[in-house]
């Protein structure tokens, strides 16, 4: 159902059909309102959600549990010229600047030096207009060069597949900005790394993106509202398993 005006007093929909929801919206105040109406259990609740989409939570929970994740450095926005400039001092050139709770790949941006930066902190005012986004904080973080980028699917504490993204014109890997993904098989190392980083921020169906520079693996973010893809990038039995989780979720 997709309303755009609701009578709080008379659901679009009947709350006895359902059992249980999927992933909380990532509209939260509508989500809230759906919340209220249904009173149902979720696979991914709000705080789920949240956990996830905070990117700068997320690695500080990451870190804090032993997972690894780019060096980073998170900004509140708003920050004076010297704040901006000591973040950039911290790294060796190019970094990475990104918004703390967007989605997509919007606002992302690769920046050589301090005087670019203060450009796109700049740039990142309009950026945070985007009606899904409220928070204006950003991370500054250091670029993996030549980076190999996995999402992998996490249900209920086991891989159940992984695509690697790639973009030929380009350093950004998602989907959405036109990078192509395709079904891969993880060696063992990479999966246990995305198993553990759902297992540390307690979220039942994560979408865990792994960046992996020569030697060095690391988990650059997390998606508890993932987009489910074509059936044959996932490993068999994939939505077997995702109905068998809702379905437990509907009997708690």
């Amino acid at each position: 159902v997709r309303e755009h005006v609701t009578d709080l007093e008379d659901p679009p929909f009947d709350p006895e059909n359902f059992d249980a929801g999927f992933v909380f919206p990532g509209r939260l105040m509508e989500g809230g309102v759906v919340d209220a109406f249904l009173d149902v259990p979720w696979v991914n609740d709000r705080a789920a959600v949240l956990r996830s989409r905070n990117k700068a939570g997320a690695l500080a929970t990451l870190a804090d549990a032993g997972v690894p994740v780019p060096e980073t450095v998170y900004v509140s926005n708003p920050a004076d010229e010297d704040d901006v400039r000591a973040a950039f001092a911290a790294f060796d050139p190019p970094v990475v600047v990104k918004p703390n709770s967007t989605t997509r790949g919007v606002g992302v941006t690769k920046v050589h030096d301090a005087d670019s930066l203060s450009g796109v902190t700049d740039y990142l005012e309009l950026v945070h207009d985007y009606r899904a986004t409220g928070d204006k904080s950003y991370l500054v973080q250091e670029f993996l060069p030549d980076a190999a980028d996995y999402r992998v699917m996490v249900l209920d504490g086991e891989v159940v597949g992984a695509v690697q993204r790639t973009a030929p014109d380009g350093w950004k890997h998602n989907v959405h900005r036109g990078a192509d993904a395709a079904g891969v098989a993880l060696p063992e190392d990479l999966r246990a790394l995305a198993v553990d980083a759902a297992d540390a921020l307690d979220v039942p169906f994560l979408g865990v993106d792994l960046l992996v520079s020569g030697d060095r693996a690391v988990v650059s973010e997390t998606n508890a509202r993932p987009t489910i893809d074509s059936e044959e990038k996932y490993d068999a039995g994939f939505y077997d398993r995702l109905a068998a989780l809702v379905e437990r979720t509907a009997d708690r």
